[in-house]
Protein backbone atom coordinates (compact mmCIF):
# COMPACT_ATOMS: atom_id res chain seq x y z
CA UNK A 1 0.00 0.00 0.00
CA UNK A 2 1.49 3.81 -0.74
CA UNK A 3 2.14 5.55 1.59
CA UNK A 4 0.45 8.68 2.49
CA UNK A 5 1.92 12.01 1.91
CA UNK A 6 2.36 15.11 3.13
CA UNK A 7 1.30 18.69 1.30
CA UNK A 8 5.04 19.70 2.18
CA UNK A 9 6.76 16.26 0.87
CA UNK A 10 8.47 17.92 -1.67
CA UNK A 11 10.42 19.99 0.44
CA UNK A 12 11.73 16.70 2.25
CA UNK A 13 13.14 15.68 -1.42
CA UNK A 14 14.55 18.68 -2.63
CA UNK A 15 16.36 19.21 1.27
CA UNK A 16 17.49 14.83 0.88
CA UNK A 17 15.76 14.50 3.86
CA UNK A 18 15.90 10.71 5.28
CA UNK A 19 12.50 9.47 4.94
CA UNK A 20 10.78 6.74 7.32
CA UNK A 21 6.94 4.74 7.36
CA UNK A 22 5.66 6.39 10.22
CA UNK A 23 1.40 5.50 10.97
CA UNK A 24 1.29 5.20 7.28
CA UNK A 25 2.95 8.12 6.12
CA UNK A 26 6.29 8.78 4.55
CA UNK A 27 7.89 11.43 7.43
CA UNK A 28 11.88 12.82 7.55
CA UNK A 29 13.17 10.92 10.44
CA UNK A 30 15.77 13.60 10.41
CA UNK A 31 17.29 16.60 7.76
CA UNK A 32 20.56 17.71 8.96
CA UNK A 33 21.22 15.12 11.51
CA UNK A 34 18.93 14.63 14.91
CA UNK A 35 21.54 16.29 16.94
CA UNK A 36 21.81 19.58 15.36
CA UNK A 37 18.29 19.75 14.39
CA UNK A 38 17.50 19.02 18.22
CA UNK A 39 19.94 21.24 19.34
CA UNK A 40 18.85 24.23 17.02
CA UNK A 41 14.89 24.09 18.86
CA UNK A 42 16.46 23.91 22.28
CA UNK A 43 19.47 26.94 21.70
CA UNK A 44 16.91 28.92 19.18
CA UNK A 45 14.32 27.38 16.89
CA UNK A 46 13.00 24.54 14.73
CA UNK A 47 10.31 23.37 12.52
CA UNK A 48 8.55 20.30 11.93
CA UNK A 49 6.05 19.31 9.24
CA UNK A 50 3.50 17.23 11.52
CA UNK A 51 0.80 17.14 8.61
CA UNK A 52 0.91 13.17 9.68
CA UNK A 53 -1.52 14.69 12.23
CA UNK A 54 -5.19 14.47 12.63
CA UNK A 55 -7.11 17.10 13.24
CA UNK A 56 -10.75 16.66 13.67
CA UNK A 57 -13.60 19.82 13.63
CA UNK A 58 -16.72 19.33 15.46
CA UNK A 59 -19.58 21.98 15.05
CA UNK A 60 -23.18 22.77 16.50
CA UNK A 61 -24.62 24.40 19.21
CA UNK A 62 -22.73 23.86 22.52
CA UNK A 63 -20.46 21.20 21.00
CA UNK A 64 -18.78 20.45 24.83
CA UNK A 65 -22.17 19.23 25.46
CA UNK A 66 -22.05 16.40 23.59
CA UNK A 67 -18.63 15.62 23.44
CA UNK A 68 -17.91 15.79 27.32
CA UNK A 69 -19.06 12.09 27.91
CA UNK A 70 -15.37 11.22 25.90
CA UNK A 71 -13.23 12.75 28.17
CA UNK A 72 -12.66 12.48 32.26
CA UNK A 73 -11.05 16.46 31.99
CA UNK A 74 -13.85 19.05 32.62
CA UNK A 75 -14.60 20.44 28.86
CA UNK A 76 -15.35 23.88 30.59
CA UNK A 77 -12.71 24.61 32.29
CA UNK A 78 -11.36 26.37 29.07
CA UNK A 79 -13.08 28.55 26.45
CA UNK A 80 -12.81 30.53 23.46
CA UNK A 81 -9.19 30.99 22.38
CA UNK A 82 -7.96 28.40 24.46
CA UNK A 83 -6.51 24.72 24.11
CA UNK A 84 -6.87 21.51 26.70
CA UNK A 85 -5.00 18.60 27.09
CA UNK A 86 -6.40 15.63 27.92
CA UNK A 87 -7.09 11.99 27.02
CA UNK A 88 -9.97 10.05 25.45
CA UNK A 89 -10.92 7.01 27.43
CA UNK A 90 -12.62 3.41 26.43
CA UNK A 91 -15.05 2.14 28.77
CA UNK A 92 -12.66 0.61 30.76
CA UNK A 93 -10.55 3.51 31.27
CA UNK A 94 -8.28 2.50 28.97
CA UNK A 95 -6.42 5.28 26.85
CA UNK A 96 -7.65 5.57 23.41
CA UNK A 97 -5.46 8.29 22.63
CA UNK A 98 -3.81 11.58 23.77
CA UNK A 99 -5.21 14.99 22.10
CA UNK A 100 -5.28 18.98 22.50
CA UNK A 101 -8.97 20.11 22.74
CA UNK A 102 -9.00 23.30 20.82
CA UNK A 103 -12.10 26.15 21.59
CA UNK A 104 -13.06 28.18 18.39
CA UNK A 105 -15.75 29.92 19.79
CA UNK A 106 -18.50 30.63 17.75
CA UNK A 107 -18.32 30.33 14.24
CA UNK A 108 -21.61 31.10 12.21
CA UNK A 109 -24.56 32.46 14.20
CA UNK A 110 -24.86 29.80 17.20
CA UNK A 111 -23.39 27.25 16.13
CA UNK A 112 -19.38 26.89 17.75
CA UNK A 113 -16.38 24.78 16.78
CA UNK A 114 -14.08 22.61 18.19
CA UNK A 115 -10.95 20.80 16.85
CA UNK A 116 -9.04 18.04 17.98
CA UNK A 117 -5.74 17.66 17.16
CA UNK A 118 -4.61 13.80 17.53
CA UNK A 119 -1.93 11.04 16.91
CA UNK A 120 -1.61 10.18 13.21
CA UNK A 121 -2.09 6.49 14.43
CA UNK A 122 -4.94 6.57 16.10
CA UNK A 123 -7.27 9.53 14.06
CA UNK A 124 -9.20 6.56 12.14
CA UNK A 125 -9.90 5.15 15.86
CA UNK A 126 -10.42 8.55 17.15
CA UNK A 127 -13.31 9.26 14.53
CA UNK A 128 -15.02 6.20 14.65
CA UNK A 129 -15.09 6.26 18.55
CA UNK A 130 -16.70 9.49 18.22
CA UNK A 131 -19.18 9.20 15.77
CA UNK A 132 -20.48 6.08 16.66
CA UNK A 133 -21.33 7.24 20.00
CA UNK A 134 -22.24 10.63 19.06
CA UNK A 135 -25.94 12.21 17.67
CA UNK A 136 -25.25 13.27 14.60
CA UNK A 137 -28.34 14.97 14.05
CA UNK A 138 -26.82 17.63 16.75
CA UNK A 139 -23.63 17.66 15.95
CA UNK A 140 -21.31 17.50 12.63
CA UNK A 141 -17.78 15.88 12.49
CA UNK A 142 -15.34 16.67 10.03
CA UNK A 143 -11.44 16.41 8.76
CA UNK A 144 -10.89 19.95 9.35
CA UNK A 145 -7.17 19.27 7.59
CA UNK A 146 -8.36 17.77 4.38
CA UNK A 147 -5.56 19.09 2.00
CA UNK A 148 -3.90 21.42 4.49
CA UNK A 149 -0.30 21.26 6.08
CA UNK A 150 0.13 21.13 9.40
CA UNK A 151 3.72 22.88 11.38
CA UNK A 152 4.98 23.23 14.49
CA UNK A 153 7.80 25.97 14.80
CA UNK A 154 9.50 25.61 18.25
CA UNK A 155 11.94 27.01 20.13
CA UNK A 156 12.62 30.19 22.55
CA UNK A 157 12.83 31.97 18.96
CA UNK A 158 9.66 30.82 17.14
CA UNK A 159 6.83 33.52 18.31
CA UNK A 160 9.45 36.21 16.97
CA UNK A 161 9.89 34.10 13.60
CA UNK A 162 6.27 33.50 13.53
CA UNK A 163 5.54 37.03 14.07
CA UNK A 164 7.67 37.90 10.89
CA UNK A 165 6.24 35.98 8.66
CA UNK A 166 2.61 36.81 9.55
CA UNK A 167 3.33 40.50 9.79
CA UNK A 168 1.43 40.35 13.21
CA UNK A 169 1.79 40.28 16.57
CA UNK A 170 1.06 37.49 18.76
CA UNK A 171 1.96 39.12 21.86
CA UNK A 172 -2.42 38.71 23.09
CA UNK A 173 -2.25 35.41 23.17
CA UNK A 174 -1.19 32.95 26.60
CA UNK A 175 0.53 29.52 26.90
CA UNK A 176 -1.80 27.11 25.02
CA UNK A 177 -4.40 29.55 23.63
CA UNK A 178 -5.03 29.54 19.65
CA UNK A 179 -6.36 31.90 17.02
CA UNK A 180 -8.32 31.01 14.18
CA UNK A 181 -8.75 33.73 11.27
CA UNK A 182 -8.40 35.13 8.13
CA UNK A 183 -4.98 37.41 7.52
CA UNK A 184 -5.53 38.84 4.18
CA UNK A 185 -1.87 39.36 3.02
CA UNK A 186 -1.42 35.70 3.80
CA UNK A 187 -4.51 34.10 2.65
CA UNK A 188 -7.41 36.20 1.85
CA UNK A 189 -10.48 33.42 1.73
CA UNK A 190 -9.42 31.13 4.17
CA UNK A 191 -9.02 31.14 7.79
CA UNK A 192 -5.38 30.07 9.34
CA UNK A 193 -5.28 28.08 12.81
CA UNK A 194 -2.36 28.77 14.99
CA UNK A 195 -1.64 28.02 18.89
CA UNK A 196 0.73 28.00 21.41
CA UNK A 197 1.13 24.40 21.97
CA UNK A 198 4.18 21.89 20.91
CA UNK A 199 5.86 18.74 21.96
CA UNK A 200 9.33 19.70 22.52
CA UNK A 201 9.08 21.65 25.78
CA UNK A 202 10.03 24.77 24.61
CA UNK A 203 7.74 27.82 23.54
CA UNK A 204 6.19 26.62 20.17
CA UNK A 205 3.43 26.84 17.48
CA UNK A 206 1.23 24.55 15.89
CA UNK A 207 -0.33 25.89 12.76
CA UNK A 208 -2.94 24.72 10.41
CA UNK A 209 -2.74 26.12 6.92
CA UNK A 210 -2.83 25.57 2.93
CA UNK A 211 -0.80 23.69 1.54
CA UNK A 212 0.19 27.14 -0.78
CA UNK A 213 0.73 29.34 2.96
CA UNK A 214 2.60 26.00 3.95
CA UNK A 215 5.30 26.40 1.64
CA UNK A 216 4.98 30.15 1.88
CA UNK A 217 6.19 29.73 5.65
CA UNK A 218 8.63 26.59 5.12
CA UNK A 219 10.91 28.68 2.46
CA UNK A 220 10.76 31.91 4.58
CA UNK A 221 11.87 30.12 7.89
CA UNK A 222 14.65 28.65 5.66
CA UNK A 223 15.56 31.74 4.71
CA UNK A 224 16.12 32.77 8.23
CA UNK A 225 18.52 29.42 8.79
CA UNK A 226 15.47 27.99 10.97
CA UNK A 227 16.55 24.39 10.76
CA UNK A 228 14.36 21.86 9.30
CA UNK A 229 13.74 19.02 11.65
CA UNK A 230 12.08 15.40 11.75
CA UNK A 231 10.68 12.59 13.78
CA UNK A 232 14.30 11.74 15.40
CA UNK A 233 14.97 15.05 16.93
CA UNK A 234 10.71 14.96 18.02
CA UNK A 235 11.20 11.52 19.79
CA UNK A 236 14.44 13.13 21.69
CA UNK A 237 13.04 16.70 22.47
CA UNK A 238 9.48 15.15 23.54
CA UNK A 239 11.25 12.55 25.64
CA UNK A 240 13.67 15.12 27.19
CA UNK A 241 10.72 17.05 28.21
CA UNK A 242 8.78 14.14 30.36
CA UNK A 243 5.94 14.03 27.06
CA UNK A 244 4.01 10.84 26.01
CA UNK A 245 4.55 8.74 22.51
CA UNK A 246 0.81 6.78 22.13
CA UNK A 247 1.40 3.99 21.31
CA UNK A 248 4.81 2.95 23.46
CA UNK A 249 3.75 5.25 27.16
CA UNK A 250 0.15 5.30 26.24
CA UNK A 251 -1.97 2.61 25.33
CA UNK A 252 -5.81 1.17 25.72
CA UNK A 253 -4.37 -0.97 28.47
CA UNK A 254 -3.00 2.17 30.47
CA UNK A 255 -4.99 4.34 32.38
CA UNK A 256 -4.31 8.12 33.20
CA UNK A 257 -3.29 7.28 36.80
CA UNK A 258 -0.85 4.46 36.05
CA UNK A 259 0.76 6.51 33.46
CA UNK A 260 0.98 9.77 35.46
CA UNK A 261 -1.47 11.65 34.31
CA UNK A 262 -4.40 11.61 36.77
CA UNK A 263 -4.52 15.46 37.03
CA UNK A 264 -6.97 14.92 34.07
CA UNK A 265 -9.44 13.25 35.46
CA UNK A 266 -11.78 15.57 37.09
CA UNK A 267 -13.60 13.02 38.92
CA UNK A 268 -15.21 15.89 41.55
CA UNK A 269 -16.50 17.67 38.95
CA UNK A 270 -19.85 14.20 38.81
CA UNK A 271 -19.94 14.23 35.39
CA UNK A 272 -20.64 11.20 33.47
CA UNK A 273 -17.59 9.96 30.78
CA UNK A 274 -16.57 6.24 29.05
CA UNK A 275 -14.40 4.50 31.63
CA UNK A 276 -15.30 6.36 35.07
CA UNK A 277 -16.50 3.65 37.36
CA UNK A 278 -13.16 2.08 36.07
CA UNK A 279 -11.23 5.17 37.56
CA UNK A 280 -13.30 5.65 40.68
CA UNK A 281 -12.22 2.22 41.54
CA UNK A 282 -8.88 2.66 41.05
CA UNK A 283 -8.75 6.03 42.88
CA UNK A 284 -9.57 4.34 45.39
CA UNK A 285 -7.70 0.66 45.58
CA UNK A 286 -4.76 2.47 43.95
CA UNK A 287 -2.62 1.17 41.05
CA UNK A 288 0.10 -1.58 40.38
CA UNK A 289 2.47 0.02 38.37
CA UNK A 290 3.36 3.80 37.24
CA UNK A 291 5.57 5.23 34.60
CA UNK A 292 8.64 6.82 35.69
CA UNK A 293 11.65 8.44 34.63
CA UNK A 294 14.66 7.01 34.58
CA UNK A 295 18.67 7.99 33.66
CA UNK A 296 21.14 5.21 32.85
CA UNK A 297 24.44 5.18 33.82
CA UNK A 298 27.30 4.61 30.94
CA UNK A 299 26.00 4.62 27.38
CA UNK A 300 23.95 2.23 26.76
CA UNK A 301 20.16 2.73 25.79
CA UNK A 302 17.41 1.48 27.11
CA UNK A 303 14.45 0.98 24.35
CA UNK A 304 11.11 -0.45 24.54
CA UNK A 305 10.85 -3.39 25.59
CA UNK A 306 14.00 -3.64 27.64
CA UNK A 307 13.38 -5.31 31.47
CA UNK A 308 13.87 -3.73 34.40
CA UNK A 309 14.97 -5.50 37.31
CA UNK A 310 15.90 -5.19 41.08
CA UNK A 311 17.92 -7.56 41.44
CA UNK A 312 16.60 -10.73 40.43
CA UNK A 313 13.16 -9.68 40.26
CA UNK A 314 11.83 -7.43 37.26
CA UNK A 315 10.02 -4.90 38.22
CA UNK A 316 9.10 -3.01 35.25
CA UNK A 317 9.55 -2.55 31.42
CA UNK A 318 10.91 0.23 28.91
CA UNK A 319 8.34 2.23 27.08
CA UNK A 320 10.87 4.47 25.68
CA UNK A 321 14.32 5.29 25.41
CA UNK A 322 16.89 7.27 24.50
CA UNK A 323 20.00 9.27 24.35
CA UNK A 324 19.63 12.54 25.58
CA UNK A 325 22.01 15.35 23.82
CA UNK A 326 20.89 18.04 25.91
CA UNK A 327 21.94 15.81 29.51
CA UNK A 328 24.39 13.91 27.66
CA UNK A 329 23.24 10.42 29.16
CA UNK A 330 20.65 7.74 28.55
CA UNK A 331 17.47 8.18 29.54
CA UNK A 332 14.33 6.34 29.69
CA UNK A 333 10.04 6.32 30.60
CA UNK A 334 9.49 2.69 32.06
CA UNK A 335 6.45 1.25 33.91
CA UNK A 336 7.74 0.23 37.20
CA UNK A 337 5.30 -1.70 40.14
CA UNK A 338 4.25 0.37 42.39
CA UNK A 339 6.51 -0.50 45.20
CA UNK A 340 9.46 0.55 43.69
CA UNK A 341 8.26 3.40 41.48
CA UNK A 342 9.84 5.92 43.89
CA UNK A 343 12.32 9.11 43.09
CA UNK A 344 16.02 8.21 43.20
CA UNK A 345 15.73 4.42 43.59
CA UNK A 346 18.14 2.25 42.08
CA UNK A 347 17.60 -0.22 39.45
CA UNK A 348 19.09 -2.26 36.96
CA UNK A 349 17.82 -2.22 33.04
CA UNK A 350 18.71 -5.63 30.88
CA UNK A 351 20.40 -4.15 27.53
CA UNK A 352 21.36 -6.58 24.91
CA UNK A 353 21.91 -9.28 27.54
CA UNK A 354 23.77 -7.20 30.27
CA UNK A 355 22.54 -4.97 33.63
CA UNK A 356 23.43 -1.10 33.42
CA UNK A 357 22.66 0.71 36.61
CA UNK A 358 19.26 3.10 36.48
CA UNK A 359 18.03 5.65 38.81
CA UNK A 360 14.29 6.76 38.85
CA UNK A 361 13.79 9.69 38.07
CA UNK A 362 10.77 12.32 37.37
CA UNK A 363 9.68 12.40 33.85
CA UNK A 364 10.58 15.46 32.93
CA UNK A 365 14.38 15.54 32.48
CA UNK A 366 14.56 18.73 31.00
CA UNK A 367 12.82 21.93 31.86
CA UNK A 368 13.30 25.48 30.23
CA UNK A 369 14.87 28.39 31.49
CA UNK A 370 11.49 31.02 31.67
Amino acid sequence: MDLLKSPLYSKYVQSNAKLVDFAGWEMPISFSGLINEHESVRNSAGFFDISHMGVISIRGINPKEHIQKFFPTNLYSFSKGQGLYTVMLNEKGGIIDDLIIYDLGEQEGDISEIFLIVNASRYEVDFSWIKNNLNEKEICMSNAKKDKALLAIQGKDSFKFFEEWLKSSIAYIPNFGCEYKIFEHILPEEKIFFSKTGYTGENGLEILLSDKAANNLWDFLVSKNIAPCGLGARDTLRLEAGMHLYGQDLTEATSPYEAGLGWLVHLENNHEFFGRSFLEEQSRLGIQKKLVGITIEGRAIGRKGCEVFNGEETIGTITSGSWSPTKQKAIAFAYINISHAFINNEVQILIRGKKFKGVITKRAFYKKNI
